[in-house]
């Protein structure tokens, strides 16, 4: 990258920055709306295991109210469902009116732009960048704010594992550095490797789209074969980079597999040995064991990246600048 490069990657980053605020402006209502779901589900996620633990002992001790809890545990897993469908149906929404409102703003930003500006990009890439990345980009205010209320999940299983007992609380830590390095490793190796994915990309439908506008010439000049080989060279690139994303996504899943099991194993024989010696009910070891699945479900947080969206977003509206 040279020097002069930089100014103008600035320019269109800050550029990104400013679509991607007023696109959550411009569904705010819903968003906000998507949060107050994702939260309220995060939270019956959370009493979940509680309730369910306390009511099974109830259950064991043959309680007159181990009814009423049951009928408790029951409402709060419905209303975990229900929250969770709610939030789906509003994602949606958002994801619609966002990119439909950054496709908007990206076609008006071509238009208003100077010739000269507009034409450093083939027809491809353009339709490239309002179709397909902007449709990446229109998800970002929905991910923002759900990201914000799945590290609810993990951070409070954590939490309330060590609340219900210590023991199994530093069992399941003593993974935690591991799945941290390997959530580490695959941001930094995926944002790259989509990075390229998405150039490449753009540069062969840039060159299909000029061959369908000169399809009449190349016919005339019998010249297909040559033109279809001058479209299709960058695709053994893609397909490089893009067995590239999969082969980083697989081997860090197969990692995260792994190691998931092993916790709820370790978490699991723990309390087997505490519920063994008495410090620990029934129900306390399966509230143990459902909170240590929540607190596993740390890597599920980073499953979309907020920089490969901005990243999208970016590519939509650097011809602006």
């Amino acid at each position: 990258m040279t020097p002069s490069d930089v100014p103008g990657e600035t320019a269109a980053a800050d550029t990104a920055d400013r679509a991607l605020k007023a696109a959550a402006r411009h569904s705010a209502g819903r968003t906000a709306a998507v949060f107050g779901c994702s939260l309220a589900a995060a939270c019956a996620a959370l009493a979940e295991p509680a309730v369910l633990g306390h009511a099974l002992d109830l259950t064991l001790r043959r309680d007159p109210s181990a009814t009423a809890w049951a009928l408790g545990c029951a409402a709060v897993i419905a209303a975990e469902v229900l929250l969770d469908a709610a939030t789906v149906r509003l994602i949606g929404s958002v994801d619609a009116r966002s990119t439909a409102w950054l496709r908007r703003r990206a076609l008006a930003a071509l238009l208003a732009t100077a010739p000269h500006h507009a034409t450093r990009h083939s027809p491809g890439e353009l339709s490239a960048r309002l179709t397909a990345h902007a449709a990446g980009a229109g998800t970002v205010p929905a991910v923002v704010v759900t990201a914000v209320t799945a590290v609810l999940p993990p951070l409070g299983g954590l939490l309330a594992l060590f609340l219900v007992d210590v023991w199994t609380g530093l069992a399941f830590l003593a993974g935690v550095p591991v799945l941290a390095l390997l959530l580490r490793a695959f941001a930094r190796a995926s944002g790259a490797s989509v990075g390229r994915y998405q150039q490449v990309q753009l540069a062969l439908a840039g060159r299909l789209a000029e061959a369908l506008a000169g399809a009449r010439t190349i016919a005339a000049a019998g010249t297909a074969e040559r033109e279809a080989a001058r479209v299709l060279a960058p695709l053994p690139e893609l397909g490089r980079e893009g067995r590239r994303m999969w082969r980083i996504y697989g081997a860090t899943m197969a990692r995260t597999g792994a190691l998931m099991p092993l916790l709820l194993y370790v978490v699991l024989g723990v309390g087997g040995i505490r519920l063994a010696a008495g410090a620990l009910g029934v129900g306390g070891l399966l509230a143990a064991v459902r909170y240590a699945g929540l607190a596993a479900g740390a890597g599920a947080v980073t499953g979309v990246s907020y920089k490969h969206l901005k990243l999208a977003t970016t590519i939509v509206f650097c011809f602006s600048g």
